[in-house]
């Protein structure tokens, strides 16, 4: 799953808060109308007690700010480049952990070229030099590649702006599908891996674009020459001395070698085997495999971000871990398996064979000496972690999918730390199921059972938890007591088979939802689909077609939905989707029939207007109330929206485009929230460390 997506919140108020937050008059008067107010529930919530965290500053060393570095790059000088995903920007770090912002601005997307800070990039992620100090990033969202020259002067080398395909040609006409990764081999030719495509592109420095290998839509995994080789979602690339092109497979879990005529093989790994075992080809394992470099000796180091790990591999394919430990997430300054990484994403060597490392949730730069020795160059972590205690003093690791129940609990599934904790009406947080760090699928009750970075939940009437779990391409059920079982699915087993149970299949299962009848709805982020799960585990799928994404309103498999993210239902038993790909809210009736609620497809802002002229930036969760009111978590705007049953936008908790936290009056100040949920007159919401609440909710 491309799981762009994502990350960010939590926190806890007491009981005396709330009362205090309600209104009142007295004798005849009609009573005042209840104050909103926004509060932490549990966590950090990036409050003013954290000591550093996400954010866009420029500094030195400790005292700069990054918010999810992606991709790295060094120059010949010593210098560090480093594209900022959810800050849009391109950053520079010299040698002294001098930290400036060379093009872009942060909290500001587009497409523009331009010169410095009136540069605009869509979720930077890959990004390359060559050997006149130019810097190339590859725009996904934009489907271009972009060109950055030493003075700041952003161009657009190939591709357009908003426009989706796999057409070779030169500049302008050429066309990508999910650009993830570039590299720069010593002729000043471009490799590009596209994420979508499932392919590997060669510009040359004249901006002719052509397919150097794989077939645009045909994921797979076959060593082949050209067009005849597959690869799956394929992320990060680097090039050698000798004009080979090396690639993260990240959906095989394997890391492929592509030679200047265009034959592919397996490197290291094994197509859909993952884990997380050094050894020599075929026998090793990777687990999400992204960022890629390789040195003047022809080894490669590779970033893996499900194992939290940086791994070397020889030029005889003979895989070993430099650093950090698999399973074990943070942040630790120390030698080899001593070390700990949160998501390290991208890779770069240079001259001397030093590694850089962007570890993409503790929001810094790291670096690695040849030995393994990680210190941190620039940036300071949040406080993640997996603490189980009352309000503040809990710890949470990205906590995404967010319900409530009957009694005021509110539960939240915790992406990084793979559990799902609970929080009561008192702050108290504990841990349902799952163990922090540890992933898996395993059916058991509460500490014993695994989960691999589950996202969407909800609850139904008698108190049990459904999980969305897309790496694991399964429905989880959990009862109160713990219990976890698989509703939906079989563990590994990706696809799109309506069938029960254990039969059938997901592709990418992001959130779910229930009915009063007891059904799940699930959708699905690769399939582009909407499914739905009778109490009797049945799968069927309600509206699109797997492997057609689009943005049409129609019927059933008619309609079109580009990676759908957040789910929700009403009392008339309609379906809500935030089709995040498409910056649009959907609804679906109990028939299939598939319209438009809000938003335009293709159009991302944060306009509150009504319908079409609406403008949504990444919706991620989405809620419903009992008014037939939906509100939806605007992930990238910073802001929980609400939508009237008329279409009818407003911008209820959060100002857009400013990332934060500041409680109180509304409407205050939040970062990325992920998941938003309603339980009677308070709204909750999750994000990257912590849980809030607005009570009295607008």
């Amino acid at each position: 799953m491309n799981r762009s997506r994502l990350q960010h919140l939590l926190g806890v108020m007491s009981l005396s808060l709330l009362a205090a937050c309600g209104g009142g008059g007295g004798g005849d008067a009609p009573a005042a109308a209840p104050t909103p107010s926004l509060a932490l529930v549990a966590g950090s919530m990036g409050s003013s007690e954290r000591v550093g965290g996400s954010g866009s500053a420029d500094g030195i060393g400790a005292g700069a700010r990054f918010n999810t570095p992606w991709g790295v790059a060094t120059d010949s000088a010593g210098n560090v480049y480093v594209a900022e995903r959810n800050n849009h920007t391109i950053r520079k770090i010299t040698p002294a952990g001098v930290v400036t912002t060379l093009a872009g601005a942060a909290g500001l997307t587009g497409s523009a070229d331009a010169t410095g800070a009136a540069a605009r990039f869509d979720e930077p992620l890959g990004i390359a030099t060559d050997s006149g100090g130019n810097v190339y990033v590859a725009d996904p969202f934009n489907q271009t590649i972009r060109k950055v020259t030493p003075a700041g002067v952003v161009t657009t080398l190939a591709g357009t702006a908003g426009q989706i395909g796999s057409t070779d040609g030169a500049g302008a006409a050429a066309r990508f599908y999910g650009p993830a990764g570039v590299a720069a081999d010593s002729a000043g030719n471009l490799y590009v891996v596209e994420f979508d495509n499932h392919t590997v592109r060669k510009i040359t420095p004249a901006g002719v674009v052509t397919t150097l290998a794989g077939t645009a839509g045909q994921p797979g995994s076959a060593d082949a020459a050209g067009a005849a080789a597959r690869f799956n979602n394929p992320n990060g690339v680097a090039t050698d001395s000798a004009g080979n092109v090396y690639v993260s497979d990240w959906g095989n879990q394997t890391i492929r070698k592509i030679t200047p005529a265009g034959l592919v093989t397996t490197l290291a790994g094994t197509a859909g085997q993952a884990g997380s075992t050094d050894a020599s080809g075929a026998a090793a394992r990777f687990n999400r495999p992204l960022g890629i470099a390789i040195d003047g000796a022809g080894n490669a180091y590779v970033a893996e971000d499900g194992n939290h790990t940086l791994r070397k591999i020889t030029p005889l394919g003979v895989v070993t871990t430099l650093a950090g430990t698999a399973g074990q997430a943070g942040s630790v300054d120390a030698a080899g398996a001593a070390a700990r990484f949160n998501s390290p994403i991208g890779a770069a060597v240079d001259s001397a064979g030093n590694i850089y490392v962007t570890d993409a949730l503790t929001h810094t730069l790291r670096k690695v000496t040849p030995a393994g020795v990680v210190t941190t160059l620039a940036g300071a972590q949040p406080q993640f972690g997996s603490t189980d205690g009352v309000g503040a003093a809990a710890r949470f690791n990205v906590p995404r999918g967010i319900a409530t129940d009957s009694a005021g609990n509110v539960y939240v599934s915790e992406r990084f730390n793979h559990t799902l904790r609970k929080t009561t009406p008192a702050g108290v947080v504990t841990t349902l199921a799952g163990t922090a760090g540890r992933r898996g699928s395993a059916d058991a009750t509460g500490a014993a059972a695994g989960f691999d970075e589950p996202l969407g939940i909800a609850t139904d009437s008698a108190g049990n938890l459904y999980v969305a779990e897309p790496f694991n391409q399964t429905i989880r059920k959990i009862t109160p007591a713990g219990v976890v079982t698989t509703l939906a699915g079989t563990a590994g087993q990706l696809g799109s088979a309506d069938a029960s149970g254990a039969a059938a299949r997901f592709h990418g299962p992001a959130d779910v939802a229930t009915d009063s009848a007891g059904n799940v709805y699930v959708v699905e982020f690769d399939n582009h689909t909407v499914r739905k799960i009778t109490p009797a585990g049945v799968v069927t799928t309600l509206a699109g077609t797997a492997g057609q994404p689009g943005s049409a309103d129609a019927t059933g498999a008619a309609a079109r939905l580009r990676n759908p993210n957040g789910v929700a239902t009403d009392s008339a038993g309609n379906v809500y989707v935030s089709d995040w790909g498409n910056q649009t809210i959907r609804k679906i009736t109990p028939t299939g029939v598939v319209t438009t609620l809000a938003g335009t497809a293709g159009q991302r802002g944060s306009t509150d207007a009504s319908g079409a002229a609406a403008r949504f930036n990444r919706p991620l969760g989405i809620a419903t109330d009992d008014a037939g009111n939906v509100y939806v978590a605007d992930s990238e705007n910073h802001t929980i929206r609400k939508i009237t049953p008329a279409g009818a936008v407003t911008t209820v908790v959060g100002v857009a485009g400013q990332s934060g936290f500041a409680p109180g009056a509304l409407p205050g100040l939040l970062p990325t929230p992920h998941g938003v949920a309603v339980n009677g007159t308070s709204l909750y919401m999750s994000a990257l460390d912590g849980v809030a609440m607005v009570t009295h909710r607008p």
